[in-house]
């Protein structure tokens, strides 16, 4: 395990680095750096913006080798949401976000953004999640449970079940005000909320157990979908009635 020091050591390092990269002209954290919210886990979040006229394959490039000549990586990942974001593994277990942004694009979208040298472009507002997606999703998981079990293919059933719990979960932190994004916010939902989510798990990988977690999730995942768009959740409730009955 990485200890703080370490992590403070080499996101040092990196911003030098950056500083004197001449096609690197601006530099942020973000995440729970930037909200000064920091902790024992918490990985280094690095948005790097490039120069004009930058050939951003070749600045990722260089930047990953000169990464792999100072740490000890383990292993890379390459995430594409509005710009590149490769994410790096060390044998330490901390993970190195670096995102790379074009020029025009370098901005922030709220408390989560602190520049560190450069000019950042007028925030943006983030974007809503997507409810029709959320919801679609939710009953298409449904439907992929149900078929699983009736095969016979409990684990791919418990697999849909848990897609679908995550929907039902994204919906619930909508419905509050909280941060729906990989379940950052999940922990902050009311007690009765998670009382529900905790029951609606199965113990144990069968047929019969499976599909009462399968009709509680369906039970769960309309009483969402009514607080969001009613007229939706009274369309799906007979299908997905359907798909509870045992």
């Amino acid at each position: 395990m990485f200890a703080v020091a370490d992590r403070l050591r080499i996101r040092d390092d990196l911003i030098a680095h950056a500083r004197n990269d001449d096609q690197i002209v601006g530099a942020a954290l973000v995440g729970s750096a930037a909200r000064g919210e920091e902790d024992a886990w918490s990985d280094i979040d690095l948005v790097l913006q490039l120069a004009p006229d930058a050939d951003e394959p070749t600045i990722v490039d260089a930047w990953t080798r000169w990464i792999d000549d100072r740490f000890d990586v383990a292993d890379t990942l390459d995430v594409f949401a509005g710009a590149r974001y490769r994410v790096f593994l060390l044998t330490t277990s901390l993970q190195i976000d670096l995102s790379f942004w074009k020029y025009g694009e370098f901005r922030g979208t709220g408390e989560s953004f602190h520049l560190v040298f450069g000019t950042a472009n007028p925030p943006s507002t983030p974007s809503a999640p997507d409810l029709d997606a959320l919801i679609g999703m939710g009953w298409l998981y449904a439907l992929h449970a149900r078929s699983a079990i009736a095969r016979g293919k409990l684990w791919q059933a418990v697999m849909m079940l848990d897609d679908l719990r995550n929907q039902i979960i994204a919906l619930a932190c909508v419905r509050h005000g909280l941060n729906p994004w990989h379940g950052r916010d999940v922990d902050h939902l009311p007690a009765a909320d998670l009382d529900a989510l905790l029951r609606s798990r199965s113990a144990t990988v069968t047929a019969s157990a499976l599909q009462r977690s399968l009709r509680m999730l369906i039970e769960r995942f309309l009483a969402e979908v009514a607080d969001h768009d009613g007229t939706r959740s009274r369309a799906l409730t007979q299908p997905l009635h359907t798909l509870g009955a045992p």
